[in-house]
């Protein structure tokens, strides 16, 4: 289970550890818990916190991929092992192969055709949860609707 207080003593191992791109990105994200607790007025869910991560990953993985096409490797490394270090918070995901079969065993059990993409998205995330992200359940989906 991810917590502030374990994103707090992630960071003071990294300092002692003088580990500045781990120390960086720990900041932010411990930043960007607090200012979400702020707006929410409530302390998040695990659910909130992993969206949150989720969505700092997504970030840097789409900006290491321009400055990767932009023909800026060395901030593209930079971005990428920003975004291994927070995928360390994320649960365990399921593998494309685990979700392949539970898309057919949805479909099979409810006759899904292609126009009921929306309604067996709205299934399948719900039986997946946190271990698996939306685009990957949307591209093996429409692959499978098809």
């Amino acid at each position: 289970m991810i917590s502030l207080s374990q994103i707090e003593s992630d960071l003071t191992a990294a300092m002692k550890a003088k580990d500045q791109t781990a120390v960086d990105v720990l900041r932010g994200l411990k930043t960007r818990v607090q200012n979400e607790k702020i707006s929410k007025m409530s302390d998040l869910s695990e659910n909130d916190l992993v969206a949150l991560i989720r969505s700092e990953v997504k970030k840097r993985k789409e900006a290491g991929e321009a400055f990767k096409n932009g023909g800026r490797q060395e901030m593209a490394d930079k971005e990428l092992k920003e975004a291994e270090i927070l995928g360390k918070y994320l649960p365990q995901q399921m593998s494309e192969d685990q979700l392949a079969a539970l898309i057919d065993k949805l479909i099979a059990e409810n006759s899904y055709a292609a126009k009921d993409f929306g309604a067996a998205m709205g299934k399948l995330k719900s039986q997946v949860g946190n271990q698996a992200d939306g685009a990957t359940l949307a591209k093996l989906l429409k692959e499978k609707l098809k």
